[in-house]
């Protein structure tokens, strides 16, 4: 069976972190988000934390107007955020955990435990028309639990099996691989989209690709990161090509 095609979403929330630091107007992430469209990027990722400490409310509000690419608006489920996402109608929302105190989304959202807690903020995001996606840890229980939600797309999470490569923990990493093939192959049958992302690189993104269920990879941090060195778009260029070259392995 020929795998779908692999979309690439690119966050540009550290570049928001760089212009903060020193509280000026640059680097501006919007120019960043053109640059990985360009490059070839299908969509971009931002997420609006309640403190505001990297992507602010007008950077939003611009990437709505100026993006002629899907834009994923990655927010708690609170709220205050379902307000502001219901207001700007973004083509998503990815809802994931947040606490002031983490330095980046640690980990899947209990979406078992949230059940009750999360319906109404899935449904009212639904019927708004803005496509919902739940960032939840590879598990069996947990894409039956988004199942009976109805959320319509899941997103992965790839950090503990990046965080076993770079460590060099072989038994953990084909652990960590097994879950996330087996939770996408599971979530697919149940008639979820299946994304994935966190902690992605180039090596681990290749590996994740050639997963045929997975449709979508959400990659930020590392590739800011690059950039620094490569030049953005070469960056995402880069990444692009090695999704490629892993999905080609799943597609033979």
């Amino acid at each position: 069976m020929k795998a779908p095609p692999l979309r690439l979403g690119v966050n540009i929330d550290h570049v928001a972190t760089v212009r903060n630091a020193r509280g000026g107007p640059y680097p501006d992430p919007i120019r960043a988000a053109h640059l990985a469209v360009f490059a070839g990027a299908d969509g971009i990722t931002a997420h609006l934390r309640e403190d505001r400490r990297h992507i602010r409310d007008l950077d939003m509000e611009r990437l709505k107007r100026q993006l002629f690419v899907p834009l994923n608006f990655e927010m708690a489920a609170t709220s205050e955020m379902v307000g502001l996402a219901l207001a700007l109608r973004p083509h998503a929302s990815c809802l994931v955990p947040e606490k002031r105190e983490e330095r980046t989304t640690e980990g899947g959202l209990d979406i078992i435990g949230g059940h009750s807690h999360l319906q109404p903020a899935i449904k009212e995001l639904c019927d708004a028309g803005i496509r919902v996606s739940l960032f939840v840890e590879p598990d069996i229980q947990v894409m039956e639990a988004a199942k009976d939600l109805r959320a319509p797309v899941v997103e992965l999470h790839t950090g503990t099996y990046c965080d076993a490569v770079a460590d060099g923990d072989k038994a953990r990493e084909t652990h960590e691989l097994e879950r996330l093939k087996t939770a996408a192959a599971h979530g697919a049958r149940l008639g979820l989209e299946i994304h994935a992302g966190h902690g992605l690189n180039f090596e681990t993104a290749r590996i994740v690709a050639a997963i045929p269920q997975i449709t979508e990879l959400n990659i930020g941090h590392f590739l800011i990161g690059e950039g620094i060195f490569l030049g953005l778009d070469e960056a995402v260029k880069a990444m692009r090509l090695a999704m490629d070259e892993g999905r080609a392995q799943a597609s033979s």
